[in-house]
């Protein structure tokens, strides 16, 4: 009986983990859409919905800690819950980072942009796909597909070393006019690198709840 009660425990944190995700692909979504669409209110809503995630990593948070001090578990069932654990922190700091890109669109304020947005959707979009790759490896304990979702995260690093030296040049041409907006897009962009960042910590860790074996990628 204890250990089944401690499976579903365990069953309840992955449901919470999995809603996690989904609220920071909309996140992520949401918050490139309103840059895009210089749609301020579209923004605002991203920011005010961080709050959900903060508080579903609260929540795993405080009955990962119980599960282990209560029940005492064993071999794959503390691996896993640690994971967990690790994994929603991972989704936290990717929450936070779409509500920073969301937060530089209200500060851009509608402005036109001093250089056509390309590389920053570019960036999203695989982010969306890495994200929704994780999803797919953490409900199938896919160990192979979270090493290949890991791996797309060296697509993102290009593409923001790219947005930076665009930015930059276009701030060098009339710094008066573009350094202040410039800035706000190269923060974007190394947001979106950051949530790369975390999408491979997290493939790490379904790794590590899968396999037992703690590897660094990238």
């Amino acid at each position: 009986m204890a250990s089944t009660n401690l499976e579903m425990s365990i069953n309840t944190l992955k449901e919470y983990i999995i809603r996690m995700m989904d609220k920071c692909e909309k996140a992520i979504d949401l918050s490139i859409k309103s840059m895009v669409t210089k749609d301020i209110e579209l923004a605002k809503k991203v920011i005010d919905d961080d709050d959900d995630i903060d508080i579903l990593r609260e929540y795993i948070r405080d009955r990962s800690i119980e599960l282990m001090a209560l029940k005492q578990p064993m071999a794959r069932d503390l691996r896993e819950i640690y994971a967990l654990a690790d994994i929603s922190v991972e989704l936290e700091r990717i929450g936070d980072y779409a509500e920073n890109i969301a937060s530089e669109v209200v500060s851009i304020a509608g402005e036109d942009y001093i250089k056509e947005l390309i590389d920053i959707p570019k960036m999203s979009q695989y982010c969306l796909d890495m994200i929704r790759g994780i999803k797919s490896a953490f409900i199938n304990q896919d160990a192979d597909l979270a090493y290949k979702v890991a791996v797309m995260d060296k697509e993102i690093d290009i593409l923001y070393y790219k947005v930076r030296e665009d930015c930059l040049k276009v701030m060098h041409e009339n710094p008066d006019k573009n350094i202040n907006q410039g800035v706000r897009l190269v923060f974007t962009a190394r947001y979106l690198e950051r949530i790369g960042d975390h999408i491979t910590n997290v493939c790490e860790k379904i790794i590590y709840a899968r396999n037992g074996k703690m590897i660094e990628i990238g």
